[in-house]
């Protein structure tokens, strides 16, 4: 089976929120030098709001891990590792491991390749693939350099495939021919039907409230991404906004204490960011101390997270301002 072409042909992108084309980062690898070649199913969802590969390690275990073994297969890999979050991996580390002696002895029937269940070390940025890396290597949880990214050098140096649970889940539905061009979808806040929902890729954040049954009765916002990263899109906007990112959705109400809300996005950051970067450590030390003001300076805030998106390391100093503009110019000054 030629799964690369598969993929390719499926249209299939990264379900990590970067939605990088699959089959071309899969023929990066498979292209790349190197005597070792190492594959990663990241399951290190630590952002608030976001569930649904906690979902499938959950309901489809069996299809994550033929995903891997087709894509160790697919890139010449011999080595594999499910990176789970710590609560993933006590819960799920016994099916995983049986699951997996049985596909490698009875499907693959090759002695020489081995998947590790491998657990996280509790910070939020090992989602980060780098960062994922080092943690492996049990080294400091902080993000490397890129380039050279792992596609060339990853795992102790070696090209390295990471991908989403949720990618390589989809990846065994195309080798099946079960794959309906669809994705899933974490949705919490104020809804009445909190959950993981599989519908089509393409739908705007209206259509995927109406078809599961969470379209609010009164006027709300939505934050998509993520609990913490992502943009903020009102009632109007929610028509035509196509979701994006790691396909959650996190619903607001106009009745939140919007300072609350900027609050509780500040201090997960503070305490989850890895403080190897000035900007992104410092930023979020200095907005957490303008937030307990009495009066709220808001522009200084603002350049504060200019300074941030542009200085910042890695994704989570660059990309977490993005959802605080937002949020200020379409719910604090409306």
């Amino acid at each position: 089976m030629d799964i690369i072409r598969k993929i390719t042909k499926a249209n299939l992108c990264g379900r990590g929120g970067a939605a990088f084309p699959t089959a071309k980062k899969w023929k990066m690898v498979k292209e790349a030098k190197g005597e070792k070649k190492y594959v990663i199913a990241n399951g290190s969802e630590g952002e608030p709001g976001v569930f649904k590969d906690t979902y499938i390690v959950e309901k489809y275990p069996e299809k994550l891990i033929k995903g891997v073994l087709l894509a160790m297969e697919a890139v010449g890999a011999q080595n594999a590792y499910l990176y789970l979050r710590a609560d993933l991996y006590e819960k799920h580390k016994k099916n995983l491991r049986e699951i997996i002696q049985e596909k490698i002895l009875r499907q693959a029937q090759n002695d020489t390749i081995k998947i590790t269940v491998f657990r996280e070390d509790g910070k939020y940025l090992n989602g980060e693939e780098t960062t994922l890396l080092n943690s492996i290597e049990r080294k400091r949880s902080e993000p490397r350099y890129k380039p050279p990214y792992p596609t060339e050098c990853g795992l102790w140096g070696c090209p390295t495939l990471v991908n989403n649970v949720e990618t390589f889940y989809q990846v065994a539905q195309i080798a099946d021919d079960n794959y309906k061009n669809q994705r899933f979808y974490s949705i919490s806040g104020k809804v009445q039907n909190e959950g993981v929902f599989e519908l089509e890729v393409d739908l705007t954040v209206d259509q995927v409230l109406k078809k599961t049954k969470n379209y609010p009765e009164r006027a709300f916002f939505v934050q998509t991404g993520g609990g913490a990263h992502g943009f903020i899109y009102t009632k109007d906007e929610c028509k035509n906004a196509l979701l994006q990112g790691a396909g959650a959705l996190v619903v607001h109400d106009y009745q939140e204490d919007p300072l609350e809300i900027l609050k509780f996005w500040t201090e997960f950051f503070l305490l989850r960011n890895c403080g190897q970067c000035i900007p992104c450590r410092e930023g979020f030390y200095r907005i957490n101390q303008l937030l307990k003001q009495d009066e709220i300076d808001y522009e200084l805030i603002k350049e504060i997270l200019y300074v941030m998106a542009d200085a910042s390391y890695c994704g989570l100093g660059q990309f977490a301002p993005e959802g605080y503009l937002d949020f200020i110019k379409k719910i604090l000054k409306r």
